[in-house]
């Protein structure tokens, strides 16, 4: 009963319902299967009468689909997390397997934010120092997602977004503007072109982190042949260094997880430079060691830079 009534409906991840580009029937396939995906993990979080039943379920998924099955599941923990004696879903999870999905969970957990009131909303401090701007991340990609007209082709930003409650706050629409990048992305329909126009549309200020979500997208969903990454990286100009520290993400992502597809070490090559597993290991050789110590910029925009300037160091990527 609680799926049937909290379950986001499947038609609404359908291209002709969001009214988003459709370059190719391919394409299409594998935008609806990664949203039929979602909803098939959020589904089994929701229904679960624990952790460890979710997981054994979520392991079930196909390799390329089931990061986005954890990310689900993410949303729907953080959704029961908000409710009357719902609390330590997402925590438990990020405990067992679905730690090896981490970045997906966090995303998920932005997914909730974006649908719960705000008095709902996870306390910054309960999630990782490091990650928890993934959970932003989430919220961005979501808003850009469904609410199209505003967060894409109207470019709206909020002016005083409230979240999180500390010195580190000014940062949340840069975290923010990183999933609405990496949503054009699936509102272009896989199309470079088409995703760099919407990009660049955007302030100039704003560009470099949508890049970023885009490479990001590139990278761990697909759906753009080798051609189509090259003009990508073309149209990204300036900003490739953070094109690339995306994919570096997505490839980190999948390595995590052992979830690697040919198309992760494609978009690897080309918008990093490197191989999948080298990408992935980059990021992991310039994380902040822990404890953070945050601040403005925070430690988890310091390490994005960081990631980027190894790309440009190496020389598989030009400014």
């Amino acid at each position: 009963m609680r799926r049937r009534i909290m379950t986001p409906d499947i038609s609404e991840t359908k291209l002709a319902t969001r009214g988003f580009h459709v370059k190719s029937p391919e394409a299409r396939d594998l935008l609806e299967t990664v949203g039929e995906t979602f909803l098939k993990g959020y589904g089994y979080a929701m229904e679960a009468c624990t952790v460890a039943e979710a997981e054994e379920r979520l392991e079930q998924v196909p390799t390329r689909f089931r990061g986005f099955a954890y990310e689900g599941a993410g949303m729907a923990f953080a959704i029961l997390d908000g409710m009357p004696f719902g609390g330590g879903r997402v925590e438990e999870f990020l405990a067992g397997r679905g730690g090896r999905h981490n970045y997906m969970i966090y995303v998920g957990v932005g997914w909730a934010m974006a649908r719960l009131p705000r008095f709902l909303w996870p306390k910054a401090e309960s999630l990782d120092p490091l990650l928890r701007w993934l959970a932003l991340d989430g919220y961005g990609f979501h808003q850009a997602y469904f609410r199209t007209d505003q967060y894409v082709h109207g470019q709206y930003r909020d002016p005083a977004f409230p979240w999180p409650a500390d010195a580190t706050r000014p940062y949340a629409n840069r975290a923010i503007d990183q999933g609405i990048g990496r949503a054009i992305w699936f509102v272009a329909g896989t199309d470079a072109e088409r995703c760099a126009d919407l990009i660049d549309r955007f302030d100039p200020s704003r560009r470099a982190d949508m890049y970023a979500g885009a490479g990001l997208a590139a990278t761990y969903a697909g759906g753009a042949a080798e051609e189509e990454l090259l003009t990508l990286r073309e149209r990204a100009g300036e900003h490739r260094p953070l094109l690339a520290q995306g994919a570096a993400f997505a490839a980190e992502a999948r390595v995590r997880a052992g979830l690697v597809v040919p198309h992760t070490r494609l978009a690897a090559e080309i918008l990093c430079g490197l191989p999948e597993d080298r990408a992935a290991q980059v990021t992991q050789l310039v994380r902040p060691p822990q404890p953070l110590r945050d601040g403005d910029p925070p430690a988890y925009e310091l390490w994005r830079q960081c990631i980027a300037n190894e790309f440009v160091s190496l020389g598989g990527v030009t400014q």
